[in-house]
């Protein structure tokens, strides 16, 4: 009789490991996002450019609080005074609630972000497309301001035997936004993604 029988081999039975959440649920990339696009109106959103050099610069923060613009000296102080003059005397349209509008929302959604109620999540994805939205309406309420009053003054110096405001010598100044201000855009635009894939991982989960 064979007595060496095999021996039964224990069933070891598999643990279940708990993934660890997405980084897509979590609040983190929403979050980040919000706060970048706030940070961001204390950088220059616009510029106003003569022969390729900034004279004059605003952020967004300046938009909001309904600042002039800042000066950089770059002109001579007779070139200055009437450039300073055309951005004193009338404000650039709807740009400062505008502004105030996109601050507001940036602020809201980097709130709702710290909230796991599925209704801040939507609230976080209205409030970062709303944002971007409104940085957008600035930019072209600034740029109607900008062209009607270079347009408006053209027609003034001319009349008068001008050659038109603005033409320091050859050169025209113009408008421009920067880099930061588009970056504020895209931020809130990537924080209303963001809530979007946490508000739709948490649905599947």
């Amino acid at each position: 009789m064979d007595t060496n029988q095999p021996t039964d081999q224990p069933i070891v039975t598999p643990t279940t490991v708990t993934p660890s959440p997405a980084i897509m649920k979590t609040k983190m990339p929403s979050t980040v996002a919000f706060a970048v696009g706030i940070l961001l109106f204390f950088m220059p959103f616009s510029e106003i450019k003569c022969g390729g050099s900034t004279i004059m610069s605003k952020s967004g923060l300046s938009y909001a609080l309904g600042s002039d613009w800042k000066s950089s000296g770059a002109l001579g102080s007779e070139g200055m005074g009437e450039l300073t003059s055309k951005t004193k005397k009338e404000k650039e349209g709807m740009a400062q609630p505008l502004a105030i509008a996109a601050m507001v929302l940036g602020i809201l959604g980097l709130g709702l972000c710290f909230s796991n109620v599925r209704s801040a999540f939507s609230g976080g994805v209205v409030a970062g497309a709303l944002a971007a939205g409104s940085l957008i309406g600035l930019m072209f309420e600034v740029k109607k301001w900008f062209n009607n009053g270079l347009a408006k003054d053209a027609l003034d110096k001319v009349s008068e035997g001008g050659n038109g405001f603005g033409e320091m010598g050859d050169v025209k100044p113009a408008l421009a936004f920067s880099s930061w201000f588009y970056i504020a855009i895209i931020a809130f635009l990537a924080a209303a993604f963001f809530c979007y894939k946490r508000m739709s991982g948490n649905k599947s989960s």
